[in-house]
């Protein structure tokens, strides 16, 4: 009896792009010894895309598709998929042709020989990121492998096969704002990485503005570490140290008759100290405000309209 794969691509305003993505799969799989799905979550889109879905849907037993009652954001529509699909294994690409579907049947070879997780990580950027994004993902990846227990490869991508018993972990999570590029490796289980070079994107832009990476940024820290929160208690004592030593200067000055620095350097000071404090209580609010949302308990999604039975 074959194997099922089960392909999940989430979709946002990808109108021209997810007919070529579901052709070219289709083909693949032809040559493959599978049977497979296509599963597309359509995440709030403002363009054609679910109109394209339920034409090319129509017109295949093979392709299902989800759509939500707005935009939940990306790891969302993951987390839709993670719950609705039915594969003995799982690939999570995007819909912007961007990776290349000619890995799959190596992710696939890799997966029976035991690798419960295989996941692609961008080997040449220069051509499609610029020196800027380069630069900030460089950061990124630095600052979580050493503020959390868990290690990123610079470059690690949404482009992944996770077999069924990973799939039913990562169900089992509830976390408000779920950072799979993270729970992926936090789960453990036999992983394996290979490395990709993207293709240039054909249709439509990049989702990604650079508000929106410094936010995934922020989630993807805090989701993993309390360290900012260390920090913070470390930055406080260093500054109350310091604070202290400038009490026998202000002795001195008095007992001698000096005169004391006058309104500059106290202007400064306490705006030094008062940016600080500000960037402490910013540390600490982020978490409560995690913890916030957390106990509201939402649904991470609301499906809209489906060819799935839900």
């Amino acid at each position: 009896m074959k194997k099922k794969i089960s392909i999940l691509i989430p979709v946002f305003n990808e109108e021209q792009n997810v007919e070529v993505i579901s052709r070219e799969i289709h083909l693949l799989f032809q040559e493959l010894a599978f049977d497979y799905e296509i599963l597309f979550v359509n995440d709030g889109s403002s363009d054609n895309s679910l109109a394209i879905l339920k034409q090319i849907a129509e017109g295949s037993n093979s392709i299902k598709y989800i759509s939500f009652s707005r935009n939940f954001g990306k790891d969302n529509a993951l987390l839709a998929g993670f719950q609705y699909a039915n594969g003995d294994a799982l690939i999570t690409i995007d819909a912007d042709l961007q990776h290349p579907i000619e890995l799959i049947p190596e992710m696939l070879a890799l997966w029976q020989k035991g690798n419960e997780v295989v996941y692609a990580y961008r080997e040449d950027r220069n051509k499609h990121a610029s020196n800027f994004n380069q630069l900030t993902s460089k950061i990124f990846y630095h600052i979580i492998n050493n503020l959390s227990d868990i290690e990123l490869e610079d470059g690690i991508s949404d482009y992944r096969l996770l077999d069924r018993k990973v799939i039913n972990s990562l169900n089992t999570l509830h976390e408000d704002r779920p950072f799979f590029r993270g729970l992926v490796k936090w789960v453990g289980f036999q992983q394996i990485g290979i490395p990709y070079t993207p293709k240039a994107r054909k249709f439509g832009e990049s989702k990604y503005s650079n508000k929106e990476l410094l936010r995934l940024a922020l989630v993807g820290i805090t989701s993993f570490s309390i360290k900012p929160l260390l920090i913070a208690i470390y930055l406080g004592f260093v500054f109350s140290l310091l604070s202290i030593l400038y009490i026998p200067y202000v002795i001195i000055s008095l007992y001698n008759g000096w005169a004391i620095s006058g309104w500059t350097s106290i202007i400064v000071t306490i705006a030094f100290f008062g940016g600080i404090q500000l960037m402490i209580l910013g540390i600490i609010g982020l978490y409560l405000g995690k913890l916030f949302m957390q106990s509201k308990q939402r649904p991470h999604f609301i499906i809209r309209e489906s060819n799935l039975v839900l």
